[in-house]
């Protein structure tokens, strides 16, 4: 049913005549008669009824402008959220890797939810590729996803990138390990060529990180254990049972690990957000974007001026 036909029998309902109803919508009264007309085919019922000189509304009428009213409300309503007027509300899913969750993730979630409390954000925990998928299928509407220096990224042209952040990479050694807060250098990383190192199990870009960077130091890693887990891989290392890549945030300080620098060896992990071009503009999404990036700019290094590669 057409918005303004529903206006105007509204109008009818409080007015009580067809040239009241012209007057105030600065219509003629034939153009208003053609309307209720109109209307009247699209409900499938009689909504007026004559009443001498004038007409008067029907039972049907009467139903239908009631629920024009509930109508009319919402797509007000729903204007004013999408043009910035109103209390925006509604869903976001969002997709991230779970090492940002506690420091970036969370706080910006309880901000929100503080001043928007209609935005309700689902999150769901993958890893970029799994991200990246989600976010192009519609499965999810906004994602923090991760490319490293090293082993760059190509993201797909159907979604637009946002840049929070970057951090740099530590390698975990058990604490028998010397440790140092100067750059491992290529001749130190040498030292562990015969190491046990960790891996991921998905043979991903963390996977493709460690060969690279030990390949720039002159040797192939010996991987041993394949953990996708970064807490349990920071287990194993206490354990004094390998060696491996963590990048700073997710470096918590545990009794058995000591965490070194690896400078330009290891190269950074930047840090984006990533949604379907266009869906940016929809007041949820914009907010938790925003509120994600300023969580983000606490914990991270400021982002490089340069998109990632496409």
């Amino acid at each position: 049913m057409d918005l303004t036909r529903l206006r105007l029998l509204v109008e009818l309902e409080r007015m009580g005549t067809m040239a009241a109803v012209a007057d105030v919508v600065g219509m003629g009264t034939s153009a208003v008669s053609k309307h209720f007309a109109v209307l009247e085919q699209e409900a499938g019922v009689a909504l007026l009824a004559p009443d001498g000189r004038r007409v008067r509304l029907t039972p049907a009428g009467h139903r239908l402008a009631g629920h024009a009213v509930d109508i009319l409300a919402r797509v007000d309503a729903a204007r004013a959220e999408l043009t910035g007027e109103g209390e925006p509300v509604g869903r976001v899913d969002l997709v991230t890797f779970i090492s940002v969750a506690p420091v970036i993730v969370l706080p910006a979630l309880r901000r929100l939810k503080d001043r928007y409390p209609g935005i309700e954000v689902r999150v769901i925990e993958h890893e970029p590729d799994e991200a990246l998928e989600a976010l192009q299928s519609g499965g999810a509407d906004l994602g923090l996803v991760y490319t490293y220096s090293l082993v760059p990224r190509r993201f797909p042209g159907a979604l637009t990138l946002r840049p929070v952040g970057g951090e740099p990479l530590l390698l975990s050694q058990p604490s028998g390990a010397p440790a140092s807060s100067r750059p491992m250098t290529r001749r130190r990383l040498r030292g562990l060529a015969d190491a046990s190192w960790i891996a991921n199990s998905r043979g991903s870009d963390e996977d493709e990180l460690v060969q690279r960077m030990c390949a720039g130091a002159g040797f192939a890693p010996r991987i041993r254990h394949r953990i996708d887990n970064l807490e349990v891989a920071e287990q194993v290392v206490a354990a004094g049972m390998g060696v491996g890549v963590t990048p700073k945030l997710a470096a918590a300080t545990r009794r058995g690990v000591v965490h070194s620098p690896l400078g330009e060896l290891g190269g950074i992990r930047r840090v984006y957000l990533a949604g379907r071009t266009g869906g940016w503009a929809w007041r949820p999404i914009a907010l938790l974007a925003r509120y994600l990036t300023e969580a983000a700019a606490e914990v991270l290094d400021p982002p490089e001026p340069t998109a990632p590669g496409a």
